[in-house]
């Protein structure tokens, strides 16, 4: 009796083992299909972000290929294979129009420092002020601020033209320069006000014990840690005043004052023949330091506005 017992417990244990291993295999199984299954979405999602972002690179990757092609087969083809280089497109658009091409670099170069040199000043402070200080209506006019955001700037280019016209101010930078010296960009202004009220106000405090007042809190305190905010607003500032067509057009009508986007509006003549080489190769030349900009510092582009979009 006490060996049939001894076996038939034996031979349930053996059961219980044997059914234990089979549930851990199944569930192994089932981890290594959820694991597979995991990849699999992982690569297709690869692929279609791959797919997207070549598709939204190819116009420039057609451009540069057709800056590298003779005007007379640019529309011809739409691939990207080139059959040869064309490197005339370079040097004659460099040279072809009234000024070297240069000129016209080095106008937007100056403009472009211009305008982010009265940005990160004037909206600095601006920020400040409605972040730090007390004083009466600052909601009112912090909400007026804001609302100027959404005001289309070809509403007030008509009464700013006839103002600067008035004070002989046409054909130079002044009218590009001067407004960023007042802080007439609310969205740089808004951007440093959320990034400065999450800075501790501790420090302030500890800044006007040891005898600070506002200047020195603001220079020795809080700009040396906005710097992803200033990065940000460099940036931007770069990229947009670069690219500006519609303003300098306006402003700026002499051929020696021209900027970059007016120069390549140039290369095209609705009655004639457009150089289209030569304006896609000196289109190709404007797009390289917004590439560099951007390249050297999106970690500051995505710092400033991660940190100022949570607080």
């Amino acid at each position: 009796m006490t060996d049939q017992h001894t076996d038939s417990t034996r031979a349930v244990v053996d059961n219980d083992v044997s059914l234990d291993t089979g549930g851990a295999g199944d569930l192994h199984v089932v981890k290594r299909r959820g694991r597979a299954g995991s990849t699999i979405r992982s690569i297709i999602k690869h692929i279609l972000m791959i797919a997207a972002a070549l598709l939204m690179i190819y116009p420039l990757l057609w451009m540069l290929v057709s800056s590298f092609r003779p005007t007379d087969e640019i529309f011809r083809d739409s691939g990207l294979l080139l059959t040869g280089l064309h490197v005339e497109n370079y040097t004659e658009g460099w040279n072809a129009l009234q000024y070297p091409f240069s000129r016209y670099l080095i106008n937007s170069v100056i403009l472009v420092l211009g305008c982010i040199l009265g940005n990160v000043i004037s909206c600095s402070l601006a920020a400040y002020a409605f972040a730090r200080l007390k004083f009466k209506f600052k909601n009112i006019f912090f909400a007026i601020m804001l609302l100027t955001i959404m005001l289309p700037m070809h509403v007030i280019i008509v009464p700013q033209y006839i103002m600067f016209s008035q004070f002989g101010w046409l054909n130079t930078f002044l009218p590009l320069i001067l407004p960023k010296l007042l802080a007439t960009d609310a969205f740089f202004v808004f951007l440093m006000v959320q990034f400065i009220r999450g800075l501790p106000k501790e420090l302030d405090e500890a800044a006007r014990i040891d005898g600070c007042g506002h200047w020195r809190i603001f220079f020795n305190v809080i700009m040396p840690l906005m710097t992803p905010a200033i990065a940000t607003t460099v940036i931007f500032t770069f990229i947009w005043t670069w690219n500006d067509f519609f303003s300098s057009l306006i402003y700026l009508t002499k051929p020696d004052m021209f900027t970059v986007p007016i120069a390549l509006k140039s290369f095209l003549d609705s009655t004639g023949g457009s150089n289209w080489g030569a304006m896609f190769a000196m289109s190709i030349v404007s797009l390289i330091p917004v590439f560099l900009v951007f390249l050297f510092g999106q970690r500051f582009l995505i710092r400033g506005i991660a940190t100022t979009g949570i607080k």
